[in-house]
Parts: C-alpha cells; structure tokens; sequence
C-alpha cells in the first residue's frame, strides 16, 4: 500500500536530505573524472549498474508496479541520463560546464510535471526558479569550459532523460524506491553493454577491466552504490512525497558542490563570482521552500 501525497510543506529534515542527494551528485563529477580516465564511457556506465543491481537481486524483492514501468525508468536514468553524460565527458565537454547543463532537469522536469501531471506553478516558484536561473547563468557566463555541439546536445538529451525518470518515479507512487533503483539498474545493463560493444569493442571492454586501478574500481563502487542506490534511491523517496516543484529545484546545487568539489582536488580556484552565484541559487531554494510552506498552509486553512 502506498502513502498518499499530502499537501504538507517539506519538513527540515527532508529539506537536508535533499541537500545530501544533490552535494553526493554534484561531488559525483569528480568521481566520473577519474572514472573515465580508466574505463570507456558505456563500459563505466555498464559496470556501474550491474553492480548496482546484481549483488542485491536475491535480497531485495521486486517493487510492486509493471515491469514497463521499471523498465522505463532504467533506460532513461541508466541509459538516457548516465550514458549520454558519461559518453559527453569522455572528450565532448568539461565536467564542470556538464554539471550546469545537467540542471536544465530542473525546467523540464517542471515543465513534464506540469503538462502531464497537472500540478499548479505558483508565483513564488517562478520568482525561486528565477534567482535559481539567474544563479546558473553566471556559473555559464563565468566558468567558461570547453565544448562542442555534441556534447552540448549530448548533455541537453541525459537532462531531459532524467527529468523523465522524475516524472516515472513520481508517478509510481511512494513504492519501495531503493527497490525500483535496484530492479531498473538490472535492466538499464543489456543495452549500455550493448552500446559499449558497439562504439568501443570488446578489447577496449576488457583491457579497462584488466588493467583498472584501485582508483578505478573505487570510483565505479561509489557510483554504484553512493550515487545510483543511496543518491537515487532517496532522491525518488523524496518526489513521491512532494510535488515535483519543491524537489527539482534543489538539483540547482549540483553545480554549487560540484565546482567546490573541483576546487577541493583538483585545485580548481574558487572566485568570488562563485560564491555570489551559490548565493542567488540558495535564495531560490529558500523562496521555493517558502512558497511550498505559504501552500500548505493555505491548504490546511
């Protein structure tokens, strides 16, 4: 059985859950980085969701919804999201500026919700989501990063694969998502190796898997299990609480963690526009939490 939405505002402690799941994403770029300094892009997108899925199957049951429905949600979080990413930033565009496109599943995911789901924008989520833009646009404006139209498109394609994956996700209720992570990674294996046969051959395929470092296999466990299990797990618990409007903004910090991340190690410097750019993203996020709360109250009156 599952819980009904309710028209609540976010609670503080799911507020920073949500703020967990973007700072494990945006941190995630810097993983991928070593990641696909080993391994090919599909070969490293393979690897990570059959270890996501293979060791758990015997131990975790099948989420209660059609198998169309988990399979949809593997090839657009697994193939559509993370293979056309990965594929990307293996020499198409700089991690960084994929970190900021990549948010562009805040309007679409938005814009799906709306056109399919019926849920209502209100003034103050148009006013968040404007400061949140206005935040990204000087990261772009700023931040420079090399790119060609491919991985452009390429990146523009994994964002609304994911703003996809949201709307599946929410759709199915509040189900057992590390389930539907598990059971949908399985699923998402067969074409990704399929893709990597494809576009990088079997020698490739086994040359990275024989001569991958401890740094390798390490960066392919956290994707699997921190990023795919734990990040998508919960970030799929918290939309089938709250309205799409509420959740997807907070993916506007990926680019906030990730760039403090490169600065981190990879010694990347961290400039004052940066920091005035997370500024104007947090204000978004506090307007939006705003308007969620002014909601439920309104509801409840």
């Amino acid at each position: 059985m599952t819980e009904p939405q309710h028209p609540s505002a976010m609670p503080v402690w799911h507020a920073a859950l949500a703020v967990l799941v973007v700072g494990i994403c945006g941190t995630n770029f810097v993983v991928i980085h070593v990641g696909l300094s080993h391994f090919p892009p599909f070969t490293f997108a393979a690897l990570r969701f059959a270890l996501a899925s293979l060791p758990l199957l015997c131990f975790v049951p099948r989420p209660r919804i059609s198998l169309w429905t988990i399979a949809t949600y593997g090839l657009l979080i697994g193939v559509g999201q993370f293979g056309l990413m990965l594929y990307a930033i293996a020499g198409h565009i700089a991690p960084g500026l994929a970190s900021l496109l990549i948010q562009t599943q805040v309007f679409f995911t938005v814009g799906l919700a709306v056109a399919l789901n019926g849920e209502r924008i209100r003034r103050g989520n148009v006013a968040a989501l404007a400061l949140c833009t206005a935040g990204v646009a000087l990261i772009g404006i700023k931040a420079g990063g090399d790119a060609d139209a491919l991985g452009i498109l390429l990146v523009l394609g994994a964002s609304l694969a994911w703003a996809a994956g949201n709307i599946v996700a929410k759709r199915a209720g509040a189900i057992n998502m590390f389930a539907l992570v598990v059971w949908s990674s399985l699923l998402a294996v067969p074409p990704l190796l399929g893709a990597a046969l494809l576009f990088e051959g079997a020698a490739a395929i086994g040359t990275s898997i024989r001569d991958a470092t401890p740094a390798a296999w390490a960066s392919l466990f956290w994707q699997s299990f921190g990023n795919t299990l734990f990040g998508y797990g919960m970030w799929n618990w918290l939309l089938a609480r709250h309205s799409a409007a509420a959740v997807a903004p907070m993916g506007l910090l990926v680019p906030i963690f990730g760039m403090s991340a490169s600065a981190w190690f990879l010694g990347e410097p961290l400039q004052p526009w940066k920091l005035a750019a997370a500024g104007l993203v947090l204000a978004g996020l506090a307007a939006n939490l705003a308007t969620a709360r002014r909601k439920a109250v309104a509801a409840v009156a």
